[in-house]
């Protein structure tokens, strides 16, 4: 019977995170999501003209990569990655289910969401998993955060234009 991991510890968890996020740190992103509905497919599955949803202000933890240049036949460009943690509470308070092609909008520049992570379990019990002990007590865990790998895109490509007032 394992004493940590229950739902005191999960609570205590979310307490700390939600502060830490909210409080503390203070790093907020503008999420697009991607219209499924509204966005019409090639032939390919794929599609040029997005459309979207938002934005959606929301709390997170970001890693920043470097910005590198790149120089090709039309000239100089750069490209950086962008890491984002979500804490996931805040993603359902947001009812923001992150994909793959949504928009992450940091400090005026549009990041694509590259990969979706969700591997960060409290001690490394996952809830869609559930056991019970001898006891008959689920033994559930939890999923702390998602985590977001993105790649810089240009605002042309993006297609997304603020409206000022």
């Amino acid at each position: 019977m394992a004493y940590f991991g229950r739902s005191r510890d999960i609570d205590m968890f979310h307490n700390i995170n939600k502060e830490l996020l909210g409080q503390v740190i203070e790093q907020k992103v503008g999420y697009y999501q991607v219209i499924l509905d509204e966005t019409p497919p090639n032939m390919y599955g794929e599609s040029l003209a997005k459309k979207y949803s938002g934005p959606v202000l929301l709390n997170c933890l970001l890693e920043r990569g470097d910005i590198t240049p790149i120089t090709d036949e039309f000239g100089m460009d750069f490209e950086r990655k962008l890491v984002v943690r979500f804490f996931q509470p805040h993603l359902i308070t947001a009812s923001v289910e992150p994909s793959v092609g949504d928009i992450i909008l940091w400090n005026e520049d549009y990041y694509e969401v590259n990969n979706v992570n969700e591997n960060q379990l409290v001690v490394g019990k996952d809830p869609l998993y559930a056991y019970t002990d001898a006891n008959g007590v689920p033994d559930t865990g939890n999923s702390l955060s998602i985590i977001l790998e993105c790649f810089y895109v240009r605002p042309e490509k993006v297609g997304i234009r603020e409206n000022r007032l």
